[in-house]
């Protein structure tokens, strides 16, 4: 199904302007690397120790230990763009061992997220590695159960705490909608699920299993949570980008339908830099240590949608893409229509 080609001049423009960072610096990467490590280690450490202070001590250090899981994430997913390490061979060992970690088996999600800048705010190709999102006529179109089901999945409260859980303890353990030809993703499944299980029994055999599971669990938990918050607020606002595969234009998507999330300095520092989500759109390849860098560099980068974490509450509330009025919007908005 052919689409709507750019324009060459915009195709070179673009091209020009970010091949300089374009890239991995490895010793900034590996600095990257090991800060996170470290911090999770430590902060895991804490909590665990914390333990036998006082639950809250230990609740407290579950939310920067989390937090440096979730930056740890964000490098697996540098290295399944290719703009972490120079090396293939140390991007794909650094992805795999952090994936165990994460609960994300990393071949599988490479290819699946791959897909998802392949063809974000694309009509005609939503599947793999988006939130489902159906147009107003689509769910008008739909029996009354399957609506439900609908409302139900959207709902931000599931959206946030039963649907992160589900997709990566669950999903990721048997993902049954990509193909059976898919044999590196499946083999990086299966790889990533043995780890996985030697790890959980090694060390809740070695720590105890109510220790064990008192700090992992509300880490895992909490770091999915907010994994999917981020992600839904850099791409589900009122004027986000969507259009029929013939008329989509991959800028334009990476322009018009990914935010500018504005964080405060540490909450970008430990999410690395991935709410400067139109830079990394615009190409991948750009490491995150360099994506603030990029649009500070050029204007034409600091006028897209800016967001903050205040208005998450009210992007969770629009579920459906209004094709006549161009905007995502909430379910009352189509009951008043």
């Amino acid at each position: 199904m052919p689409h709507a080609k750019p324009d060459r001049a915009r195709v070179a423009h673009f091209n020009r302007i970010l091949a300089p960072y374009l890239g991995a610096d490895t010793r900034r990467s590996a600095t990257q690397l090991v800060t996170s490590i470290l911090g999770f280690v430590g902060f895991w450490t804490a909590a665990l120790w914390s333990l036998d202070v006082h639950w809250a001590l230990a609740a407290v250090l579950i939310l920067p230990t989390a937090g440096f899981l979730m930056r740890l994430f964000m490098i697996q997913h540098d290295c399944g763009h290719g703009s972490f390490f120079a090396s293939r061979r140390a991007r794909d060992v650094t992805g795999f061992c952090i994936g165990v970690l994460t609960l994300t088996p990393y071949q599988y999600w490479r290819k699946t997220h791959a897909y998802h800048h392949a063809h974000s705010g694309d009509l005609d190709f939503r599947g793999f590695g988006d939130i489902d999102t159906l147009t107003v006529a689509e769910y008008r179109a739909l029996s009354p159960a399957k609506r439900l089901g609908y409302r139900v999945y959207r709902n931000p409260v599931l959206l946030l705490t039963v649907g992160p859980a589900f997709h990566f303890l669950v999903k990721h353990r048997y993902p049954w909608d990509i193909p059976r030809d898919w044999t590196q993703a499946w083999r990086s499944v299966w790889l990533t699920n043995l780890c996985l299980a030697a790890l959980v029994v090694g060390l809740g055999t070695w720590l105890g299993w109510g220790r064990f599971l008192a700090i992992q669990l509300p880490v895992t938990l909490l770091t999915c949570s907010l994994g999917v918050l981020l992600f839904y607020v850099q791409h589900q606002f009122e004027d986000t980008y969507w259009h029929q595969h013939e008329e989509w234009d991959y800028y334009d998507a990476a322009l018009q339908g990914s935010s500018y999330l504005a964080l405060p300095r540490p909450l970008q520092w430990i999410t690395a830099s991935i709410g400067i989500h139109h830079v990394h759109h615009l190409n991948a390849r750009i490491p995150n240590y360099r994506l603030e860098e990029v649009m500070k560099a050029h204007p034409e980068f600091q006028g897209v949608t800016r967001i903050t974490m205040s208005d998450a509450w009210r992007l969770l509330r629009l579920s459906l893409w209004d094709e006549e009025r161009r905007e995502l919007v909430g379910f009352r908005e189509v009951r008043a229509a």
